[in-house]
């Protein structure tokens, strides 16, 4: 389980529903197609990665031929990913109160780097809105009470 960021495109006229439904569907057509990643996006990851590992430190970067890649931190376990045309950041449930906000903040400036890079929107599933409206208290509180839930339950 992880705290997602979807990066999506919108026009003016697009309500957030039928953007996500649209790239669900399109996920859905593409269900074990590998295509390869846009020109314009390998453009930007290559722009992106510097500017994250100023951000991040030491990552570990996974390239598979031109149909993804990943970029990981293991120390926030921070991910981000492209495969063909889908770009997601994700971050597991591992952190809790100062602990959330600290890596939630570094999620909030990876992904408006993304953004300026890709042109994308970063779009929060967990609050059903665009990242920029998202208030870094309200994602750090969603984080801490999912990894306290799971760790109730879980144990760790």
């Amino acid at each position: 389980m992880s705290y997602d960021i979807y990066f999506l495109r919108r026009d003016a006229r697009q309500s957030w529903d039928d953007v996500l439904e649209a790239a669900e569907a399109a996920a859905e057509a593409a269900a074990g197609d590998s295509a390869p990643i846009p020109a314009e996006l390998l453009e930007a990851w290559q722009r992106i990665v510097p500017q994250a590992r100023a951000l991040l430190g030491d990552v570990d970067i996974t390239e598979y031929e031109q149909e993804s890649r990943d970029l990981s931190h293991s120390g926030t376990g921070i991910d981000l990913s492209v495969f063909g045309d889908e770009l997601t950041i994700t971050v597991p449930y591992w952190h809790a109160g100062d602990a959330a906000g600290t890596v939630l903040g570094t999620l909030f400036a990876l992904s408006a780097l993304v953004e300026k890079e890709t042109g994308l929107t970063a779009y929060d599933p967990q609050v059903e809105m665009p990242l920029r409206e998202t208030s870094p208290q309200q994602a750090a509180s969603i984080m801490s009470g999912v990894t306290t839930d799971l760790r109730n339950r879980y144990g760790g």
